[in-house]
């Protein structure tokens, strides 16, 4: 062999490890235990690699990927089979671990939407939902004045884990007693009627289960604020003229229909 074909067709252990991303003191080993023996040798003793010694490498590295342990790969490696058989067998492997790389990359992803799912609603999002129903300043104000109470520790403590999917179901809730009191008072009837006081408990049900305990007598001092305060009276007016004047009627005609 003259020296330029040597060179050509021949590559030292550090070119080998570059080109293949393994290191030297790996090669040094599979040379020891002889899973690759280097096929030639420079004149001063150094291992020279061939094109058929970079073949049998790449196949190692690839059964190594694939997490096979070493004396496996040198069984595969002695069975006779080409390198085309060798690249079959594993493509059938690799193509085996991506289906189930796949299944647990979905089962990830439920268990991602899941653990997304359950996270509390951001203020973003809040105000998404309520507009300008929801904001810091309404919320500092609240505190202020109630975040001594036993009901607006109670209702921290309940929403404090609230998703956006939760708070979608109280708005959808909420406006449904809105409604039911806007209903009953366009189709005339007193705040005294049973509809009316029917959604007042609605109102009342809806309070208790999702923020805090709610009495009828504390539902009757709620409900006086709706008119005293024009923030709520204006909450209650946008979805019908009037109506929070209706509404407080009506939560107060609901409390005697309990007390008696």
């Amino acid at each position: 062999m003259t020296e330029r074909a040597r060179v050509m067709s021949t590559y030292t252990v550090g070119r080998v490890a570059e080109l293949l991303g393994v290191t030297v003191r790996t090669l040094h080993h599979y040379d020891e235990i002889g899973l690759l023996a280097p096929s030639d040798r420079s004149r001063a003793g150094y291992r020279l690699y061939t094109d058929a010694d970079l073949t049998r490498l790449q196949q190692i590295v690839v059964y190594r990927r694939l997490e096979l342990p070493l004396d496996e790969i040198a069984a595969l490696l002695a069975d006779g089979a080409d390198a085309a058989d060798h690249l079959r067998r594993q493509r059938a492997t690799v193509m085996s671990r991506l289906g189930e790389l796949q299944e647990l990359v979905a089962a990830i992803d439920r268990a991602l939407e899941r653990e997304m799912g359950n996270q509390p609603a951001t203020p973003e999002e809040m105000k998404e939902l309520f507009g300008d129903g929801f904001g810091d300043e309404y919320e500092q104000e609240a505190q202020e004045r109630w975040g001594d109470t036993d009901a607006w520790t109670q209702s921290a403590e309940r929403t404090r884990r609230y998703t956006k999917a939760d708070w979608q179901q109280v708005k959808a809730e909420m406006d449904a007693a809105h409604e039911a009191f806007a209903s009953a008072k366009r189709a005339g009837l007193p705040p005294t009627s049973t509809e009316a006081m029917d959604a007042a408990e609605q109102h009342r049900q809806h309070i208790h289960h999702r923020f805090y305990d709610l009495s009828h007598e504390a539902h009757r001092g709620l409900a006086d604020l709706y008119v005293s305060d024009a923030r709520f009276t204006k909450t209650y007016d946008d979805v019908e003229p009037g109506l929070a004047a209706y509404v407080r009627d009506a939560i107060h005609a609901n409390s005697h229909r309990h007390a008696g």
